[in-house]
């Protein structure tokens, strides 16, 4: 069962609920980093995030930022350190604007 304030967001924006789980062809930078050739923009969300906490790159004095390594830095604009608010927007910027 969904919470009711998710219910109520996918009701009134269908939208914006499919832009994140169509699945979307991937430009070769993140296809390289990811590994597939098409996936959704919450399942590239959700990869990106497994692979910060798999190779520890969270910052251990302030778990808010994360350092990145060659292959991170490769689709994060090529960004030393990130925080965490700013991932979802950086790596949207991969994804193709959809048209209105």
């Amino acid at each position: 069962m969904l919470p009711q304030r998710m219910k109520k967001a996918i009701t009134d924006n269908p939208k914006k609920v499919a832009n994140l789980i169509d699945l979307v062809n991937l430009p070769s930078t993140l296809r390289d980093f990811i590994g597939q050739s098409q996936i959704s923009r919450l399942g590239c969300f959700m990869r990106v995030w497994s692979y910060i906490k798999t190779n520890n790159l969270q910052d251990p004095n302030n778990k808010n930022v994360v350092n990145c390594d060659e292959k991170l830095r490769s689709i994060l604009l090529g960004k030393p350190q990130v925080e965490l608010a700013e991932l979802p927007a950086l790596i949207k910027l991969h994804f193709p604007k959809e048209p209105k």
